[in-house]
């Protein structure tokens, strides 16, 4: 039987009532699915259900064939061999007593007919870029992204027909995110990912779209997807006008139905009172015309009622999916101005660096994790103080941490934006608020009761609309934990900004979006390379 996801009218809610899913339905069957949606619509829940961490409330999951599940947060034992996170410790000790002439009915039973378990350990590995790992050694110091790749490696050795991977490649350097996309595209059974890796969602075979409860499915990749559903809201739209005009005309055809029944009854009206008819025919008149004027009146009160239901309908088949849309005049920097200038800067983690910035350049900053991409923004905003050298800022600066920590969270959104901008007026923070998608009480919401998308905006609201004006705008992995919505509106609001701007990112896809002008790899140095 062909592996298989079934989920029926899956319903599942927090301990304090927080309801994600009612009615939940799901199939999933034979090849990659990736599951989008936005930040809060229940994905990595639903991969928890799916895997069993979670009991779900109503409804029932059907699982075909064995489960294979990596969450997005990979936390290993330092002290554990690096065999038993692969899984294959049994096997090897079996095998050593087999081959060792100490063998026994018990360890053959361990191999079973799995007898080149090491070669293919190791082959794995090496295709994970993880073959330097000694398999008798304990996990130690393998770092962050080698962790999510060991994971990965365990679950690929013991090759379960059904794999769950949840943001497979978050904080993965360049390297490391290729090696996973290459595992992915190889995968031979069925597959979802939850992630907002475009590149890795261009490997899938189908996108599963999880909106408001729901999932739609969409064939082909995240190319396609985009695609599809840019057709399906042009359709969408063109029947929103269409209902519209409709219900414009209904509207036009009551108000001359009224003004003819309007003008009959003047007309009886005046009849009655020349009396030119004998009063029992003009009371027959006056009857007949009322019970003609009610039909009228609800035969055109139905036709609007069925109107206002197909633009209601057609309004409810449009996303909402907001876009940033702001000017930020303030910002800009004249070509040719020196910004920022680095002089035989040696950074806390060994690099000596030199850099020249200037007018409105906008550099990627790319390499390897942990080659000092952070130190050096770190050093750059000032926050941590360089061994040696000189850092000169010319222009105003501001810069965006991974951990988003620039609000108070005490304080709104609208108090933070003052702070950061003390002259400008409550009214125009309201303004400039609402074009980050921060209106109302929103806007008035205390910055530490705010979802990750709102935070977010607010974050990036308070350095932006600082004063003075950065001119000189810096941002550590800024798609890290975003949904794809998200990213999008982070783009827009970059696209506005007029100044220069660094970004360290493993986000391809992202950093091609924003108009690079150059391409920094840092290593031992900074080395300009080939746009990517």
């Amino acid at each position: 039987m062909s592996a298989s996801i079934v989920c029926s009218a899956l319903g599942f809610r927090w301990p304090d009532g927080d309801s994600v899913f009612t009615d939940l339905n799901l199939l999933i069957g034979e090849g990659r699915t990736g599951l989008i949606g936005v930040n809060g619509s229940g994905k990595s829940t639903l991969l928890r259900l799916l895997a069993g961490e979670l009991t779900p409330a109503s409804g029932s999951i059907s699982i075909t064939g064995e489960l294979g599940y990596l969450p997005q947060t990979i936390t290993l034992d330092a002290t554990r061999r690096i065999d038993d996170v692969l899984g294959i410790t049994a096997q090897r000790q079996a095998l050593a007593a087999i081959e060792s002439g100490r063998g026994t009915e018990a360890d053959f039973g361990v191999v079973g007919e799995d007898w080149d378990v090491e070669e293919r350990t190791r082959a794995t590995l090496d295709r994970l870029g993880l073959g330097h790992l000694d398999l008798d050694r304990t996990v130690g110091a393998v770092s962050g992204g080698e962790s999510v790749l060991l994971a990965l490696a365990a679950l690929l050795v013991r090759r379960p027909p059904v794999l769950l991977l949840d943001e497979p490649t978050n904080n993965l350097d360049l390297r490391a995110r290729r090696l996973v996309h290459r595992a992915v595209a190889d995968w031979p059974g069925v597959l979802v990912v939850v992630s907002h890796d475009r590149e890795l969602l261009d490997l899938v075979d189908r996108i599963a779209d999880l909106r408001e409860g729901e999932v739609r499915y969409y064939g082909g990749n995240f190319s396609d997807y985009e695609a599809a559903v840019a057709a399906e809201q042009e359709t969408a739209h063109r029947l929103v006008r269409a209902a519209e005009q409709d219900l414009r005309r209904q509207q036009r055809e009551m108000i001359e139905a009224r003004t003819k029944l309007d003008r009959r009854q003047r007309y009886g009206q005046k009849m009655s009172e020349q009396k030119r008819e004998p009063k029992i025919v003009m009371g027959n008149r006056k009857r007949a015309a009322e019970v003609s004027a009610g039909k009228h009146r609800n035969m055109h009160l139905e036709k609007l009622a069925e109107a206002k239901d197909r633009v209601k309908e057609a309004e409810e088949a449009v996303r909402v999916d907001e876009e940033i849309r702001i000017r930020l005049p303030h910002t800009e920097v004249p070509p040719g101005r020196e910004v920022l200038r680095l002089s035989t800067v040696e950074l806390r983690n060994g690099p000596v660096l030199d850099l020249d910035l200037r007018g409105p350049e906008r550099i990627a900053l790319v390499g390897a994790n942990g080659s000092g991409k952070t130190t050096l923004l770190r050093t750059i905003a000032g926050t941590l103080a360089p061994v040696s050298g000189e850092v000169a800022l010319k222009v105003p600066m501001r810069w965006l941490p991974q951990r988003l920590d620039v609000l108070d969270d005490r304080l709104s959104t609208i108090d933070n934006v003052a702070a950061a901008a003390p002259d400008a007026s409550a009214q125009s923070i309201r303004a400039q608020l609402a074009k980050f998608l921060l209106r109302g009480r929103k806007a008035e919401q205390q910055a530490g009761t705010l979802s990750g998308g709102e935070r977010f905006r607010a974050s990036l609201a308070t350095l932006l609309l600082a004063e003075p004006a950065p001119q000189l705008f810096l941002l550590d992995e800024p798609t890290n934990n975003l949904d794809l919505a998200s990213v999008a509106q982070l783009t827009q609001a970059l696209t506005a900004y007029a100044g220069a701007l660094v970004v360290s990112s493993h986000d391809i896809p992202f950093l091609r979006c924003l108009g690079i002008t150059r391409w920094l790899h840092l290593d031992t140095d900074l080395t300009e390379v080939d746009p990517m």
